[in-house]
């Protein structure tokens, strides 16, 4: 089954799955021998795929209208208009202009949030395809088989709160290991209520999720952003301070309002795409 879904400007796949916000998506190709985006999400999994039609650019989700309609439009932001974002955005700076331009398909996607603070917990000191190779044996450690395909459903807290360090050994998570662990305890045990955190102000989620051992600012930030849509949330880490030193001097996340998050995206993906402006001190145009 397909859902051929008519996409503004504003939603490119690639860019919004390859720019650090979610780690189980990989680009393949299909039985046509065409390439598409598949991964696994709210225990079921996708493939789409963007195209251009005689009438335009469109994306096609190999799902039932169902599952589109309940799980893949919420989880992908489609209601939302990302347009008037990123004009909101490009009015505060002209830096933010050029970053916004450079991916303007970025959207910020509503991950479930106990896979989001794991994977922002398994992110630290870690890079992309390191991050997805941990995240991924842990899905087939303990995760369920998804039937018709070779992925796995993220596990639940329960899954691993009554596990040992020595146990999860095969994921070669390391030090991360101990933290996944203290995670799953107090979430299961009730001490971290992760709905209560979904329907609080965002203080709340940022003091809550920091009693998780291993869990500091940043990891909090990424994870209330991601997995929470706290859209207000900027995530800074030494990169990014370096980031916003370099390309938006004097100026605060805080200024970036409730799209602070979506900014914090713009100007992780452009810096990263760019390093040489970090070497050279030249500022974009």
């Amino acid at each position: 089954m397909s859902v051929p879904v008519s996409i503004p400007a504003s939603f490119d796949p690639a860019q919004t799955l390859t720019c650090g916000q979610a780690f189980r998506w990989q680009e393949v190709f299909g039985e046509d021998g065409l390439p598409l985006w598949e991964g696994a999400a709210m225990r079921k999994v996708l493939r789409l795929r963007k195209e251009q039609t005689v009438q335009g650019e469109r994306i096609t989700f190999f799902c039932s209208q169902e599952d589109f309609e309940t799980i893949w439009r919420p989880y992908f932001d489609l209601d939302a208009d990302y347009g008037a974002k990123q004009a909101a955005l490009s009015a505060v700076d002209p830096i933010l202009e050029t970053a916004a331009g450079f991916a303007p398909g970025i959207r910020i996607l509503r991950q479930e949030p106990w896979e989001a603070l794991c994977s922002f917990i398994i992110s630290q000191n870690n890079n992309i395809p390191r991050i997805q190779g941990i995240v991924q044996r842990l899905c087939c450690l303990l995760g369920e088989p998804i039937p018709g395909s070779g992925l796995f459903t993220f596990p639940g807290p329960e899954a691993l709160a009554g596990l040992t360090v020595e146990e999860l050994a095969p994921l070669r998570a390391g030090f991360r290991a101990k933290y996944l662990i203290d995670a799953a305890k107090k979430v299961t045990s009730g001490e971290i209520e992760l709905s209560k955190i979904a329907r609080s102000p965002v203080e709340f989620g940022r003091s809550e999720l920091q009693k998780i051992l291993g869990v500091g600012p940043k990891v909090a930030e990424c994870a209330l952003l991601y997995g929470f849509h706290k859209t207000e949330c900027f995530p800074m880490d030494v990169w990014m301070k370096r980031a916003m030193a370099v390309l938006l001097p004097g100026r605060a996340p805080e200024e970036f309002g409730e799209n602070a998050g979506l900014a914090q995206q713009y100007l992780f993906h452009y810096s990263r795409m760019h390093p040489e402006l970090f070497e050279a001190g030249v500022l974009p145009h």
